[in-house]
C-alpha cells in the first residue's frame, strides 16, 4: 500500500467551468484519470488538499465526486478556497452514501491513519496585507490544525500536514499556521492552491527544520506524488 497526494483537480463535470483553457491544462481530466490509475492500485490512500470541484454545491459537485469516486484508491479531501460545495461533515456524508460514494472521505478537524503516519490538515489562510478579517480567518485556520494535529497525537506515529494555502511562499511565512506545525514537532508539509507563474515562488524542500513541498495538479503535472510506501 502507498499513500499519494495531489490537489487543486479544479473539477467541472456538472457546471460550465472550463480549466483547458488555461496553459497546461489540455485534456487535464484525460491526463490525470490515466496517471492516476496507472500509479494508484485499489489498496492505496491518495490526498486532495482542497480544490476539488467547481461546484457551488453537493448536486453541482455530484459528478466530480462520482469521478473521484471511480478512480482507484481512498481518497481523503479537505477544504479549499474554490470548494463552495462543501457542507456540514453530516451533511456531505448523508449525501455521499445517499448517492453512493463509498471511497471519499472528509479532512475536517479530525486526522486519519496510515502504516504508522497520521494524515492531517486544514484548509488555511493568508494574511497579505494584515487585514483584520484576515488575520480572524487565519487565527481559525491555526486552530482547526491544531484540532487535527491532537487528535491525531492520540493515535501515535509520524504527523504529516496536509494544507491548502501555502506555509511559505517565496520568503513570506504564514507564522500563525508555521507556529502550531512546529509546536506539534510536523516535519513534513504538503500544500497546494499555486498555479501557473506562482508555482516558480513555490518553496520546495526544507525551510525552517520543514519540508515542503508543492502538490497543485499543474506544478505535479497531474501526476499522484507517491509520499510513502509501506513495507
Amino acid at each position: 500500500m502507498s499513500l499519494f497526494v495531489i490537489a487543486d483537480l479544479h473539477l467541472s463535470f456538472g457546471v460550465s467551468k472550463p480549466m483547458d483553457i488555461f496553459k497546461g491544462w489540455k485534456d487535464y481530466t484525460e491526463r490525470l484519470k490515466y496517471n492516476w490509475q496507472l500509479l494508484v492500485s485499489k489498496d492505496d490512500t491518495v490526498v486532495i488538499p482542497g480544490d476539488v470541484s467547481w461546484g457551488m454545491d453537493l448536486d453541482e459537485a455530484y459528478e466530480d465526486m462520482k469521478f473521484i469516486d471511480s478512480l482507484n484508491g481512498r481518497k481523503i479531501i479537505l477544504k479549499g478556497n474554490h470548494d463552495y460545495w462543501w457542507s456540514t461533515v453530516g451533511k456531505t456524508e448523508r449525501y455521499f452514501k445517499e448517492h453512493g460514494i463509498t471511497s471519499v472521505f472528509l479532512l475536517n478537524n479530525d486526522c486519519y491513519a496510515y502504516e504508522g503516519i497520521v494524515i492531517c490538515g486544514t484548509r488555511g489562510w493568508i494574511s497579505e496585507n494584515g487585514e483584520p478579517a484576515d488575520a480572524k480567518v487565519l487565527a481559525r485556520e491555526a486552530g482547526r490544525l491544531e484540532m487535527s494535529l491532537k487528535a491525531g497525537e492520540k493515535l501515535g506515529g509520524e504527523l504529516v500536514a496536509f494544507i491548502h494555502y501555502p506555509p511559505v511562499y517565496r520568503e513570506e511565512q504564514n507564522l500563525p499556521i508555521i507556529e502550531v506545525l512546529k509546536r506539534y514537532n510536523v516535519k513534513r508539509c504538503y500544500y497546494a492552491h499555486l498555479h501557473g507563474m506562482s508555482i516558480r515562488g513555490a518553496v520546495n524542500g526544507m525551510y525552517g527544520g520543514i519540508e515542503y513541498r508543492l502538490v497543485s495538479a499543474d506544478a505535479l503535472k497531474f501526476d499522484p506524488l507517491k509520499i510513502e510506501e509501506s513495507n
